[in-house]
């Protein structure tokens, strides 16, 4: 967004001996640093119960799109200020691992961003980029930071064309470019090869028992050429029911969902089911 255009191209040499290009805008640098002394003590035994309490820590921050498509190439965004619902679960879960990592510097957090943003843990140009959410969930699975227990709880395997991104090129600046688009074309290819498992809508509230707080939800869709419109974390509130905490479009702020997650998603005409992954 162009509120965002004071920004700061800096290199940071990551604990893994390399140097990284990231954008970070000093504001961003240091509410980063505030937010692992925000966080310090927050590690649990139950990995997930960690996850929740320090996603909550961004509750009222607002919802901001496309934060990630910023320069002419493609570099790790680090901004705190704004967040969409990819974006927040991805600084979640990299808090959170620093948490468990016994990490508290920013180069730390930079480098676990980096990890689960992009396809095998590195930011090679704008198609390393996980930018489809079922390829999110099975790459981060193969890092071995989460699993995908959709399966396990009641899901079924289902097969769809995975190409909104080449289909709606001129929503994608970065597409402009023949050899990102190819790329993409080649993942989109990928995805269509494999099969994806999802838990249909009418079959969450019975199998709701079985979701933890701290499990990553992801929406399944109807929508030609999409696998995933939004994404979260799960949190079992005071009601005994699974919500959800995400960054919301409707509020347009973090926020944990008013309904259950299984009534909540009654009301989004094109959602399928979800995806759930469990981080580990």
């Amino acid at each position: 967004m162009r509120q965002f255009l004071l920004l700061l191209i800096v290199l940071i040499n990551s604990q893994l001996g390399f140097t990284q290009q990231i954008t970070c805008s000093p504001k961003d640098k240091e509410a980063v640093e505030k937010k692992i002394n925000e966080i310090d003590g927050y590690l649990n035994s139950d990995f997930g119960s960690t996850i929740v309490s320090v996603g909550k820590t961004f509750m009222k921050t607002p919802y901001v799109a496309k934060t990630l498509e910023i320069g002419d190439t493609e570099t790790l965004v680090v901004n705190l200020q704004g967040l969409d619902c990819t974006t927040f679960v991805e600084n979640v879960l990299a808090f959170s691992m620093l948490l468990r990592q016994k990490e508290n510097s920013f180069d730390a957090f930079v480098e676990n961003l980096e990890v689960i943003r992009y396809k095998d843990g590195a930011l090679n140009g704008y198609a390393s980029r996980l930018h489809y959410f079922s390829e999110w969930i099975a790459n981060n699975a193969k890092k071995g930071i989460l699993k995908d227990i959709t399966g396990e709880i009641g899901g079924t395997e289902i097969t769809k064309d995975i190409n909104f991104m080449s289909t709606h090129r001129d929503l994608y600046p970065f597409l402009a470019d023949d050899t990102n688009f190819d790329k993409i074309n080649a993942s989109e290819n990928y995805l269509n090869s494999q099969a994806i498992c999802v838990l249909a809508q009418d079959k969450i509230a019975e199998n709701e028992y079985l979701i933890q707080s701290g499990d990553i939800i992801a929406l399944a869709t109807s929508i030609n050429g999409l696998d995933v419109t939004h994404t979260g974390i799960a949190t079992r509130e005071k009601d005994g029911r699974i919500h959800l905490l995400h960054a919301s479009t409707g509020s347009m702020e973090v926020e944990v969902s008013k309904l259950p997650l299984a009534d909540y998603l009654k009301g989004i005409k094109s959602n399928t089911g979800i995806m759930v992954a469990r981080p580990l």
